[in-house]
């Protein structure tokens, strides 16, 4: 689009289905690549990526001629079926409906990237539903509990 100009951090929250660990080690990376690859050919800008066993965080520069919902929806779609394809999990293997997005100014990005790529310490000390809630009330979204992804 000539003429528009847009600067769009956005960071994207989502879990695995039922909170299963199902996002092993040994091919995390190469989910994560995927990913990116995903993000890029959608026009976004992958600014940081880190997958959890149980759960995503990713850092984009957002196109915005795709909304968040399709380019997730995307996302989901595609890592799920190249999980399955590549025969990564025994299990079945499904991303949890809906998603966390929180928007970011370039001053905050040093930061939002540090975060997203420190996951492993940072669950040493807090757990995905404590880090989820927390990142809801710190930029004061009202949620409903019964809506939250699904925590067991």
């Amino acid at each position: 689009m000539a003429n528009t100009y847009t600067q769009l951090y956005t960071h994207l929250v989502f879990a695995v289905k039922n909170r299963e660990s199902l996002i092993k080690s040994t091919f995390r990376q190469e989910v994560e690549k995927y990913m990116t690859g995903i993000l890029q050919n959608k026009g976004h800008k992958l600014v940081a990526i880190y997958l959890m066993s149980d759960h995503a965080h990713i850092l984009i520069g957002q196109n915005p001629k795709n909304s968040l919902s399709e380019t997730i929806g995307i996302l989901k779609t595609e890592t799920t079926n190249f999980i399955k394809e590549k025969r990564f999990s025994p299990f079945k293997f499904q991303w949890q409906e809906g998603f966390g997005a929180f928007s970011h100014s370039r001053k905050e990005l040093d930061a939002v990237v540090k975060y997203i790529l420190n996951q492993p310490e940072h669950h040493r000390k807090k757990n995905f539903r404590e880090e989820y809630l927390t990142l809801l009330k710190r930029y004061e979204i009202d949620y409903d509990e019964k809506y939250l992804f699904d925590f067991f």
